[in-house]
């Protein structure tokens, strides 16, 4: 499967907060033809590839995504047949209604719905241009009776939610627009470069991670942590573009511009000495590389610069326009070179190196 291949894959998969199998089933796949190594996950839903068993022999390196997607659940369902819902992650309210989503039933299946809220033709002149929050809207799969969505349709309350958003790749721009690039772009990443270093010769071990529900706190991330017990870690992420709505003096993280690495958002003061190697061995090897400073935002990093007496971490970013909303367009050239980039740094860790970090 290649690179494409894979993020089509992954892009398309399924995968609300906990309920991230279809992720896990893709990545098991991908690990068993490539002969990655072993493959486990627990019951979180996290993936562990390559994972070591004895540590102490050579320092760890903890390669890292997280594999759900901003989505929703089913809080209850409504006499008329409309499901009340619940964000899981951060959602704008102006990007969530009017779009198509999947309902998965009891046993499995999934069932397309619409994002409803109630027609301009109701609606009171001081309304009209106010934008609904999710409180105020609903989910509408078609039926008329809560009897019928639970016995015909087979969905109950707990139900995840996510965007119906078909992967789409334009050759001549080499731009993708899909769904869950934060952070399926991420999960291909890790995959990708564990493949990378398949077979080489490295003074560290490799572990790749696919975390769970980071939307909605980092939470995967604070158990593979523990379990990695990591000595250094990179963390990729589809990290917000800012190319379409900010001033040139701000731009940060521009599509085509290649991989972002971040030094401050609220979940981390990135580990200065190993950005500084990291930004420092991009530019040396033609490898176009992007810094950003955030006053929001956080990622995996958080958890795991905290962990193993202090962990020194980055975060490689993939630019994706109109981050955390049903579609977002990604550049194939800034995938490719985050994943060098990855590669190349774990080429040349080695245990004194990372102790001066």
């Amino acid at each position: 499967m290649n690179s494409l291949n894979l993020i089509e894959a992954l892009s398309n998969a399924y995968g609300a907060c906990g309920f991230e199998d279809q992720v896990v089933d893709i990545a098991k796949q991908f690990v068993e033809e490539e002969q990655l190594g072993s493959f486990r996950r627990d019951c979180n839903l996290n993936v562990y590839i390559n994972e070591v068993k004895e540590t102490g022999k050579k320092p760890v390196v903890m390669v890292d995504a997280h594999s759900d997607e901003v989505s929703f659940i089913v809080q209850a369902i409504k006499p008329n047949g409309t499901l009340h819902f619940l964000p899981l992650g951060g959602w704008s309210n102006y990007t969530v209604p009017a779009h198509k989503v999947k309902v998965q039933t009891y046993d499995g299946k999934w069932v397309s719905g619409i994002v409803a809220s109630t027609p301009v033709h109701f609606l009171s002149a001081d309304k009209k241009n106010a934008c609904p929050t999710i409180a105020d809207m609903v989910i509408d799969i078609g039926a008329t009776s809560k009897e019928e969505v639970e016995k015909v349709f087979n969905i109950h309350i707990g139900a995840p939610i996510v965007p119906d958003v078909t992967f789409e790749y334009n050759e001549q721009t080499g731009v993708m627009l899909g769904k869950a690039f934060d952070n399926r772009l991420g999960c291909a990443a890790v995959l990708d470069t564990m493949k990378d270093l398949k077979g080489a010769s490295l003074d560290v071990d490799v572990v790749g991670v696919l975390s769970s529900q980071e939307e909605i706190g980092e939470r995967g991330a604070f158990v593979t942590r523990d379990v990695v017990k990591p000595d250094i870690a990179i963390c990729f992420e589809g990290c917000p573009a800012d190319d379409t709505f900010t001033p040139d003096y701000f731009i940060q993280t521009a599509m085509k511009k290649g991989p972002m690495l971040r030094h401050f958002d609220k979940s981390m003061v990135t580990n200065p000495r190993f950005q500084r190697f990291s930004l420092e061995l991009g530019r040396e090897l033609g490898i176009p590389v992007q810094e950003s400073v955030r006053s929001g935002g956080g990622t995996n990093g958080g958890p795991i610069h905290l962990s193993n007496g202090g962990v020194p971490v980055i975060i490689i970013g993939v630019p994706v326009r109109y981050i955390h909303s049903h579609h977002g367009f990604a550049a194939m050239v800034d995938y490719e070179n985050s994943v060098k980039l990855a590669v190349e740094i774990i080429k040349r860790l080695n245990d004194e190196t990372i102790k001066s970090f």
